[in-house]
């Protein structure tokens, strides 16, 4: 299981995220970017962020450590935005947490080299689950600590949205991957990953998503049918990667829809704060 800790005051929201999370304190002491079950986009981005979130830990790439957070809605009382006292109101329980990296900066790769090796690495791990969101124009990666993370897993395993996941094996459109301009080395990292994502480390990764983002999905009797399915799409898609890997390459060698000399994402999260 994830760590558990109880929501103790609501900091602030982060408008820059599509789904309105916000920045909550907890009864540990931490803080933490809450992602609410209540938003727009669901449970089903809460399960998408454990499980894309956690391979990515198991395969060694740098993410920011989870918890999930009880929210009580009584926390909606002291809360003058409207719009956060309805999410508040409409996520009771639990919802899903991200350790808060502070003093971390929105990581621009126009401005900091990747290098070939840990570029080859994402763009693999995020054709593998289907991440849709990691173009140069929304790159979700931190600089902290000298050190890029990777963020907001949340639009990937798009399957789930419409089960059964036959479409999961469809190629991966990197075409505006926000790591392409730095050479990634897709084959290293076809031969380093590859042989970690085993059916033992998906089912422990599938474990950790609480069975009461599970229960009652159309299609499944128990959640651990549900999590069983997640693991049997991700080792499909892994079998199938010698059509995706073909594809990624082509995109690779023809630099894919990069932007334009000059042009910067217009995303930077205000409440990180500082520059790039």
């Amino acid at each position: 299981m994830l760590p558990a800790v109880t929501a103790t005051r609501y900091v602030t929201p982060l408008r820059e995220g599509g789904s309105l999370p916000g920045l909550m304190e907890a009864d540990d002491l931490g803080m933490y970017v809450v992602k609410f079950h209540g938003a727009g986009q669901g449970r089903k981005a809460l399960i998408a962020e454990i499980i894309g979130t956690e391979l990515a830990r198991a395969l060694g790439l740098p993410v920011a450590d989870l918890v999930t957070v009880a929210v009580d809605p009584v926390l909606a009382a002291n809360e003058p935005d409207e719009e956060v006292q309805d999410l508040l109101r409409a996520s009771p329980g639990l919802n899903l947490g991200v350790d808060f990296l502070p003093g971390a900066l929105d990581l621009d790769t126009a401005a900091f080299s990747i290098g070939a090796g840990p570029a080859g690495r994402v763009l693999w791990f995020d054709a593998l689950i289907g991440n849709v969101d990691r173009s140069w124009r929304n790159p979700n990666m931190l600089f902290w600590h000298g050190a890029p993370y990777l963020i907001d897993h949340g639009a990937a395993l798009t399957f789930h949205h419409n089960w059964p996941a036959r479409s999961f094996l469809r190629p991966y459109d990197a075409g505006e991957h926000a790591l392409l301009g730095c050479d990634p080395a897709l084959d290293a990292a076809d031969a380093a990953l590859a042989p970690l994502v085993t059916a033992a480390t998906l089912h422990a990764v599938a474990a950790l998503v609480p069975d009461e983002w599970l229960t009652g999905e159309p299609g499944f009797d128990t959640p651990d049918d549900v999590r069983t399915a997640y693991v049997e799409a991700l080792l499909a898609r892994l079998d199938a990667r010698d059509a995706w890997l073909a594809d990624l390459r082509d995109t690779v060698a023809s630099g894919g829809r990069t932007r334009e000399r000059g042009e910067r994402p217009d995303n930077r999260p205000r409440w990180l704060g500082g520059s790039a």
